[in-house]
């Protein structure tokens, strides 16, 4: 195939994503589905828009999505990978509230360092957007401030990068006050280096009379030029954002100290982003949180507890989804949060078997797990989807990743052999003791059960003799207190 050839990905009328509609029995909705409810309450509306005609002017370059076209360069890899990557931008653009009307992919060494495509291709793509009524191009890459001003000059509407956009999906999902800062810091640090890009205007001096003639002694010169002004704000709000982040980091910490010292294990659900993690979690531990079928449904964590097997109870946590490319301010903002997997007991590595590339999924997720040094936690891998899944599929993962457990979160099935090889997986850490605990301590019997395995019980005159492996703190606790 010819370098720079264009492929044309998506017909018009790409479907978005479906909309549940309101309960049935209101009594029965979960926290899940009163936040679902209320995610969709409130949707765009194409063609309304208060946003200035100005794009240059920075505090009004808000990512407006309503009828977009998206835009790749096919570097290396097969041209279904290309595709691939540039229907999950499809979907990215759908969750952040978008009406995807084309897509174009062009084969090209490296992106063109002026306008991203090709100055002839970039000009093909102003007619494309002529043609569908368009009003935002998509990228699928991070463009440079260069970039994106020069090819916003070309095709004469917005331009926004594949990250921008998973920046403004996370804008919109955050709910928690920590979630909303972490999302903020994240846009701020993209936005800072980009500001010279989007705008000659930005240039323009400030001040009422600065430098004019009769603006008396003191006020001529040039002043503060706007994109200082921007800069230092935009600075000067990272600065809060840091230190409200890390008090709340301190919170974090000690919330994860504590379950620590209960010595209860902990299992944190990752995973790439609408693999079902959320659902997985509602199967194992009844918590009824927020499932919707969209990226990025779930930013801020949920931590529940629930028992293996043998009633040895544990912590779950699910956590926010990967992607491919996930912006590095993205995880250095959400640092704190991803350190619940960093600091887990194991990792459930949740996989989409009905993806059409689940190998891509699980190289996506251990790539960001390098980056946040948790690839030393043990992981085991579990493939879900598996009612909607190709057995073929699921064959050639198991082929792949031996340790994997097959489930399906809607259905039900799976779930109990998954709970049997979280149990196996944990670390025990356990010391065995046999003695005798008076009665008035049966507080410790109790946390015996919940955080170790009871060999032997007996109840005596004098009080209950006890065979048991449990975590050292108990004990120690146990001895202390023994008859």
């Amino acid at each position: 195939m010819a370098t720079g050839q264009v492929h044309f990905i998506l017909g018009a009328g790409h479907g978005t994503l479906a909309v549940m509609s309101d309960f049935e029995d209101p009594d029965q909705a979960t926290l899940g589905d009163l936040e679902l409810q209320d995610r969709q309450a409130l949707r765009r509306v194409a063609g309304l828009s208060t946003e200035l005609q100005d794009v240059t002017e920075v505090e009004y370059r808000q990512v407006r999505l309503e009828r977009v076209i998206l835009a790749g360069v096919w570097m290396s890899g097969t041209l279904q990978a290309a595709e691939r990557s540039l229907r999950e931008l499809g979907l990215l653009a759908e969750t952040a509230g978008s009406e995807v009307l084309d897509g174009v992919i062009q084969r090209r060494s490296t992106p063109d360092p002026a306008t991203y495509l090709g100055s002839g291709k970039a000009r093909e793509l102003r007619q494309l957007v002529v043609a569908s009524g368009a009003d935002t191009v998509i990228c699928d890459g991070e463009l440079t401030p260069g970039q994106l001003r020069q090819l916003e000059e070309v095709v004469k509407v917005k331009v926004v990068d594949r990250t921008w956009l998973i920046l403004d999906i996370f804008a919109q999902h955050a709910r928690s006050r920590e979630g909303k800062a972490q999302v903020s810091l994240a846009q701020m640090q993209y936005l800072l280096p980009r500001l010279r890009g989007w705008g000659e205007s930005l240039s323009r001096q400030a001040g009422g009379r600065a430098g004019g003639a009769t603006g008396g002694v003191g006020t001529r010169g040039p002043g503060e030029t706007k994109i200082e002004t921007d800069r230092r704000r935009i600075r000067s709000q990272m600065t809060k954002l840091r230190r409200e982040l890390k008090e709340m980091e301190k919170a974090r910490t000690t919330q994860r100290a504590s379950r620590r010292g209960s010595a209860l294990p902990s299992v944190a659900i990752a995973g790439y982003t609408n693999a079902g993690k959320s659902s997985l979690l509602n199967q194992l531990t009844g918590a009824g949180v927020l499932v919707e079928n969209a990226l990025f449904a779930t930013l801020d964590p949920t931590i529940r507890r629930t028992k293996t097997p043998s009633g040895r109870e544990i912590t779950m946590a699910d956590t926010v989804g990967f992607v491919r490319h996930l912006p590095h301010e993205l995880i250095e903002a959400f640092r704190s949060t991803l350190e619940e997997v960093k600091d887990a007991d194991l990792i459930v590595h949740v996989v989409d078997g009905s993806d059409e590339s689940p190998e891509t999924q699980i190289a996506a997720v251990r790539e960001v797990l390098s980056e946040i040094e948790a690839l030393e936690v043990p992981e085991l891998i579990v493939i879900n989807k598996a009612d909607v899944a190709d057995p073929d599929v699921i064959a050639s993962l198991l082929r792949r990743e031996p340790h994997a457990v097959v489930v399906s979160a809607r259905t039900g099935q799976g779930i109990a052999e998954l709970l049997q090889a979280i149990e196996d997986d944990l670390p025990t850490g356990l010391t065995q003791v046999s003695l005798t605990v008076p009665y008035s301590r049966g507080d410790l019997i109790s946390r015996c059960h919940s955080q170790g395995e009871v060999v032997m019980l007996e109840h005596g005159d004098a009080g209950s003799t006890l065979v048991a492996r449990v975590p050292a703190a108990l004990a120690a606790e146990l001895e202390d207190a023994a008859l």
